[in-house]
């Protein structure tokens, strides 16, 4: 049976430590546990708010009235441990509850190539598929091989191979399909396709120009997948998106707004844009949050409870006494200013529940 306590703050498990509390708690270990946990609250018409690493989160500061389960499964399983790279790649499947970044890690020691340039991103592979993660040029949509979900509605285990996840960016199924105010699909594992490159391995052609700079290669060379790691998390920690329990800049939920995706004509003059498919282009929010006059730091008012980190105006931060409101304000203060300058109405990227913008 899986541990079940009494209420509990979800603030202590979030990256933003924001959140009040939950009624009912459940500790899963187990796959079956997992499911069991989810299925009982189903069966008794319970919210359920399925907990993984808490970083893509933004809980009221009046809790969440329902039973939180808590994915501590664990879990790592290759179809073969050779480091030949005519092999032609492994298979790898990762359980919901394991750290991604220690999962980055293994992969990167054992020369497994795909994921190396999504080293330091908090939070826990059940949780990747999700929002479909990526970073400097990599997103998991890339290696994703298959995806062993429980399905809430149907109440039953099933798999969906990765062209079925309905993958685009920061998207999947698995975030669009939902069931009584939560997702209908509880991830139980991640099975990712990697190439193996030996122990000298190679990472993937590099697709992002400041990781490119940062390794003194070109973009679409390639780098020792050691390096990349090494130059990711450099970059990040700069950015202060590595997690760093004394530094406020990293109590955050990483970047608070996706990039948004336009038509050509309505990117704003001067402002960054990327080939994105169908006649529409990327653009960059950071350089649409500085250009509207919010610059790294800024806040409501000085001194603020929350506010822009220091390093990285996409990250709204919790500068160690705020509370959901507070920093839901501050969202709301960068999302008016840009759709005022610009004329383009910034997504919160982190799920919120119980609050909204």
């Amino acid at each position: 049976m899986p541990e079940v306590t009494g209420p509990r703050l979800i603030r202590d498990h979030t990256t933003l430590r924001l959140g009040g509390p939950a009624r009912r708690w459940v500790t899963a270990t187990t796959e079956a546990e997992l499911v069991e946990a989810v299925a009982a609250a189903d069966d008794a018409g319970e919210p359920v708010l399925v907990l993984g690493g808490g970083s893509n989160l933004v809980v009221a500061d009046a809790g969440f009235d329902g039973t939180v389960v808590e994915v501590a499964t664990r879990g790592i399983a290759a179809d073969h441990e050779g480091d030949d790279p005519t092999c032609g790649g492994v298979l790898v499947t990762v359980a919901a509850g394991e750290d991604w970044d220690a999962f980055v890690a293994h992969a990167v020691e054992r020369g497994w190539v795909g994921v190396e340039a999504l080293s330091g991103i908090p939070g826990s592979v059940g949780a990747t598929p999700v929002q479909n993660v990526g970073a400097y040029g990599q997103e998991v949509a890339q290696t994703v091989a298959r995806v062993r979900v429980y399905d809430r509605l149907m109440k039953g285990v099933r798999t969906f191979a990765g062209p079925d996840c309905g993958f685009g960016y920061r998207h999947s199924r698995f975030k669009a399909d939902r069931f009584r105010g939560g997702g209908r699909h509880v991830v139980l594992d991640v099975t990712f396709q990697l190439a193996v490159g030996g122990p000298h391995a190679l990472g993937a052609p590099i697709a992002y120009a400041e990781l490119a700079r940062t390794l003194g290669v070109e973009p679409g060379q390639r780098a020792p997948v050691a390096d990349v790691r090494t130059a990711v998390l450099g970059l990040r920690a700069g950015k202060g998106m590595v997690l760093d329990a004394d530094d406020h800049d990293t109590w955050s939920a990483g970047s608070f707004f996706t990039n948004p995706v336009l038509p050509a004509d309505q990117v704003p003059d001067g402002a960054p844009a990327w080939p994105a498919g169908d006649g529409l282009v990327k653009t960059s929010a950071a350089w649409l949050i500085e250009h509207a006059g919010f610059g790294k730091g800024w806040a409501v008012e000085p001194g603020a409870p929350a506010g822009l980190s220091t390093k990285h105006t996409l990250a709204l931060t919790n500068r160690g006494e705020a509370t959901t409101a507070d920093l839901l304000a501050l969202a709301r203060a960068v999302r008016d200013g840009v759709q005022a300058a610009y004329a383009v109405t910034l997504v919160n990227e982190p799920v919120l529940l119980g609050c909204e913008l």
